[in-house]
C-alpha cells in the first residue's frame, strides 16, 4: 500500500509540482490549502505531513499542535528563511524537520523517505504497547491481561489503540468518532459514550482498574 502523504500550502503553483512529483514517486498525495482543510483530512491518516508554517487561518504553529494532538506521523515544516529560534519553537510544537523554500525535489524525496522509513522502524518497535500491566499488541488487534486475551468488539479495540497510542492526550467524542469512524461515516458521535462504557466495564472486572480518564467539559484519555 502506498504511503500517504498531506500537502499542506495554500501555494497553488508550488502545491501542483510538489504533488505530481510525490505522485510519480509512488505517493498517495491529498492536497489542503487552509488550517480548516488540514484538520478535516487528518482523518485520511497520513504517514507524513508537508506543513507550510504560514497556513491561512490558525497560527502554524498552533496548527502543528492541534495536528500533533491527533496523528502521530512525521511533519515537515516547508518554509521560507528563518530564525534558529524560530526552528527550535518548530520542533517544540510538534514539527519533525524544516525544509528551506526553495528547495530540490531530490532533497524533498530523500528527506521524505528517510522520516517514513525512521517512523516504520519506531512503529516495529513499538508493535506491543504495555500500560499498566495491559497489553495492546497493534499488530495481532488484541488486548492482554496476565497472559489471556481479552474479547472486544471490532470497535471497541479501535477505540483502545486509538487511545492507547495517544496516552495522555484528550479527545471529545465529536473528534474520536471523526477519527476511529472516519470522515463520511454516517451515525453518530455518542456511540463513543456507549462503546467506553462498555470498555471500562471489561476491564474492571478483569483487571480491577479504570484505563480511561473522563475530563469533564473535555473528553477521555488513556490514563499514562
Amino acid at each position: 500500500m502506498a504511503y500517504k502523504i498531506l500537502i499542506a500550502d495554500d501555494e497553488a503553483m508550488l502545491v501542483d509540482v510538489l504533488s505530481a512529483h510525490l505522485e510519480r514517486e509512488g505517493y498517495a498525495v491529498s492536497l489542503a490549502k487552509n488550517s480548516q482543510e488540514v484538520l478535516d483530512k487528518l482523518g485520511l491518516r497520513p504517514d507524513l505531513i508537508l506543513l507550510d508554517i504560514n497556513m491561512p487561518g490558525m497560527d502554524g504553529l498552533e496548527l502543528c499542535r492541534a495536528i500533533r494532538d491527533a496523528v502521530s506521523c512525521p511533519i515537515l515544516f516547508l518554509t521560507a528563511r528563518i530564525s534558529e529560534q524560530d526552528k527550535i519553537r518548530g520542533l517544540q510544537a510538534g514539527g519533525d524537520d524544516y525544509i528551506t523554500k526553495p528547495f530540490s525535489l531530490s532533497e524533498l524525496s530523500a528527506r521524505i523517505a528517510a522520516h517514513l522509513r525512521r517512523d516504520q522502524r519506531q512503529r516495529r518497535d513499538d508493535q506491543v504497547i504495555s500500560s499498566h500491566g495491559l497489553l495492546v499488541d497493534l499488530t495481532g488487534r488484541r488486548v492482554m491481561w496476565e497472559g489471556e486475551e481479552l474479547r472486544f468488539s471490532r470497535r471497541e479495540y479501535e477505540i483502545i489503540e486509538f487511545l492507547v497510542m495517544n496516552q495522555n492526550q484528550i479527545f471529545d467524542r465529536e473528534r474520536m468518532y471523526e477519527l476511529i469512524w472516519g470522515l463520511d461515516a454516517e451515525g453518530d458521535s455518542k456511540v463513543i459514550k456507549e462503546h467506553i462504557r462498555k470498555i471500562r466495564q471489561k476491564l474492571l472486572e478483569v483487571t480491577g482498574r479504570d484505563f480511561i480518564e473522563t475530563v469533564w467539559g473535555m473528553g477521555y484519555r488513556w490514563k499514562k
